[in-house]
Parts: C-alpha cells; sequence; structure tokens
C-alpha cells in the first residue's frame, strides 16, 4: 500500500500542477474577451480567432480542471444525506462510485473522443468561420479531461482503500477535505462570532 500511496501523491501533485495552471487560463479568458470588446467598440475591428480562442480557453479550464477539482472535493455532494452516514460508509459508496461509474465514464469518453480528435488531427480541420482556429487543440481536450480525471480517480481510490485499512485518515472528512473557499469561509465566520461575542462581553 506504501507504493500506491506514493503514485496518490504523485497523481495529486500532477493534478494540482494542471488545476493551478488552469486558473491563469481563468485570467487570460477575461483579458482576452475584454481586450476584444475593447477593439471591436473602439476601432470596430473584430477578430473570429479571438473570439473562438475564447472558448478553447473556457473549455480547457473545466476540462483541465476536473481532476483538481476531485482533488479538492469540490464536487456536489448530498450533504444532509452523507453527514448521516459514518466514514467507512461514505467511504464505501466512494469506492463504489468511482469504480462503476467514474471509471467507465472516462473511458467511455476517452473511447468516443479519441477518434475525433485523429479525424480533426488528420485532416487539418479548420473552424468555418473566416479567421477562425483549427479544431484538433478543442477536440483534444476531451480525451485529456478525462484522462487527467480518471487518474485522479485512481488516486483517489487507493486513498479511500488506504483509510478503509486503517492506513490513513478519512479522505471525505475533516479540513483536509475542505476546499479553500470552505476554509476561508469557516475562518471568517469564526472571527465574525468571536468579534460579535467579544462586543457583547
Amino acid at each position: 500500500m506504501t507504493g500506491l500511496l506514493s503514485l496518490s501523491g504523485l497523481i495529486d501533485r500532477l493534478n494540482t500542477l494542471i488545476g493551478k495552471l488552469s486558473m491563469w487560463l481563468v485570467l487570460l479568458t477575461t483579458l482576452i474577451s475584454a481586450g476584444n470588446a475593447i477593439v471591436r467598440k473602439a476601432f470596430d475591428i473584430s477578430s473570429n480567432g479571438l473570439l473562438e480562442i475564447q472558448w478553447y480557453l473556457f473549455a480547457a479550464v473545466f476540462m483541465l480542471g476536473a481532476g483538481y477539482g476531485f482533488l479538492k472535493n469540490s464536487h456536489v455532494r448530498i450533504d444532509f444525506i452523507s453527514s448521516r452516514l459514518s466514514a467507512r460508509t461514505r467511504n464505501w459508496i466512494d469506492v463504489g462510485g468511482i469504480v462503476l461509474v467514474l471509471f467507465p465514464l472516462c473511458i467511455l469518453l476517452i473511447l468516443l473522443s479519441w477518434p475525433f480528435f485523429m479525424s480533426a488531427f488528420n485532416s487539418g480541420e479548420m473552424s468555418q468561420n473566416a479567421g477562425g482556429l483549427i479544431r484538433w487543440p478543442a477536440y483534444l481536450l476531451i480525451p485529456v479531461g478525462f484522462a487527467l480525471l480518471a487518474l485522479q480517480g485512481v488516486s483517489e481510490l487507493i486513498k479511500r482503500l488506504a483509510f478503509l485499512r486503517g492506513q490513513l485518515d478519512d479522505p471525505i472528512g475533516g479540513d483536509h477535505a475542505k476546499s479553500d473557499d470552505q476554509l476561508a469561509a469557516e475562518r471568517l465566520e469564526k472571527e465574525l462570532l468571536d468579534k460579535l461575542q467579544s462586543g457583547k462581553a
């Protein structure tokens, strides 16, 4: 299990790096969008290439960031149900979900999207819009994104099984499973309550 946990840590670091890089794509998308709007309004100049790169980057944020989202436990959970379950039950449910839903879905979408990408790559498919971009980079995001998500699934499965064997703390419970935003919100709430209580005193 030690070797598997090392593999899990490696996958986590990979998706953390890619996830943090994809965050910068949000800023880049915003700057391109704002610049495109300003140039269009001020100089009556428009570029289909700049319009299309916006949705390429937008797609990249979501596809490349999916694994990082899984790592940070930022996907939707039905908290009012999961909070009533024991830690072992929650982890067994996750094991089942990863093996029976996540892996088959990722494999299916990789297998379906790869020929789509290869066809566009081999043909040099271009946008039908004048001045548009080549299409294959956008198509490549689909298999790459689902491959990163599947890899993170491997890491999360290892962590769930390690917990069930008593070799790791609960990966979906406690502060380490909360997103940075959740932790920041809880800190602010605590500070506010402390100030209110000290004011009453």
